[in-house]
C-alpha cells in the first residue's frame, strides 16, 4: 500500500453489508483494544472490518524514539487510501461500501484519505478524534462525517466543533455524556458503537 507493506487483520462475515477500515490513534496499532472491541461488535452486526498498522515495523522503531512519524498525517493518509483501493480490488470486498473509523490522530488521516479517494468512501466516523489535524483536506470532505466526542474531553470537543464547520459534506457531532478522551468510563464505548452502527446503517446502502 502506497509503496510499503503494513500488517492488517481483515474479517469478512458472510453477506457483509459493507467494510469498515480502522485508523488507530498516535502511539497505537491494529491491536488497539478499543478498536478491536468496536470491530468485533461491527462484525457481529454484519460488517467486514480491516484493522491495520499505519507504520512499518522500521518506522515504529523510529517513532518510539522520536514520536514524530505518528503525527505525519499525509503519510498515514496515504496508507489508508492505499488500503481503500486494495479493498476495492479484492474479490471478497470489491463492491462493498466503505466506511472509515478513525481515533485520535487516525481521524485526521481518515479524513485526508477520504478527500483523496472520495468516490470510494461512503462515510467517515471519528472517535475522540483530532480532525483539525487534517488541515485543508477538511474542505474537500464531501461525504457524511460523524464526530463522536466525550463531554469531558473539553479541548478536543472544541477542536471538533471548529473542524466540523470546515467540512463540505454533512456532518454531525455526537457528544457522549460523562466520557473522557479514551472512553474508559462504563457504558461510554457501548454508546460509541451504537452511534457508529446507526451511521453505518444510514450511509452504507449497497
Amino acid at each position: 500500500m502506497a509503496g510499503v507493506s503494513v500488517d492488517g487483520d481483515l474479517v469478512v462475515p458472510a453477506g457483509a453489508a459493507g467494510v469498515v477500515l480502522f485508523a488507530h490513534g498516535s502511539g497505537s496499532s491494529r491491536r488497539s483494544p478499543r478498536n478491536r472491541m468496536v470491530a468485533a461488535r461491527l462484525q457481529a452486526a454484519g460488517y467486514a472490518t480491516l484493522l491495520m498498522d499505519l507504520l512499518t515495523p522500521e518506522e515504529e522503531q523510529v517513532d518510539n524514539r522520536t514520536r514524530h512519524i505518528r503525527f505525519d498525517i499525509p503519510r498515514l493518509a496515504s496508507r489508508l487510501s492505499g488500503a481503500i483501493r486494495w479493498l476495492s480490488e479484492r474479490p471478497d470486498t470489491r463492491g462493498l461500501p466503505v466506511a472509515l473509523f478513525g481515533a485520535s490522530t487516525g481521524a485526521a488521516a481518515a479524513l485526508q484519505a477520504a478527500a483523496e479517494v472520495p468516490e470510494l468512501v461512503n462515510v467517515v466516523i471519528s472517535r475522540g478524534g483530532r480532525p483539525d489535524l487534517a488541515g485543508d483536506a477538511l474542505e474537500r470532505v464531501r461525504m457524511p462525517t460523524l464526530l463522536i466526542v466525550g463531554s469531558r474531553d473539553v479541548e478536543v470537543l472544541a477542536l471538533n466543533q471548529a473542524a466540523a464547520a470546515r467540512l463540505s459534506g454533512p456532518s454531525e457531532i455526537a457528544v457522549v455524556p460523562g466520557a473522557t478522551h479514551l472512553f474508559p468510563e462504563p457504558g461510554t464505548l457501548d454508546r460509541v458503537i451504537e452511534l457508529a452502527l446507526d451511521a453505518l446503517r444510514r450511509n452504507m446502502a449497497t
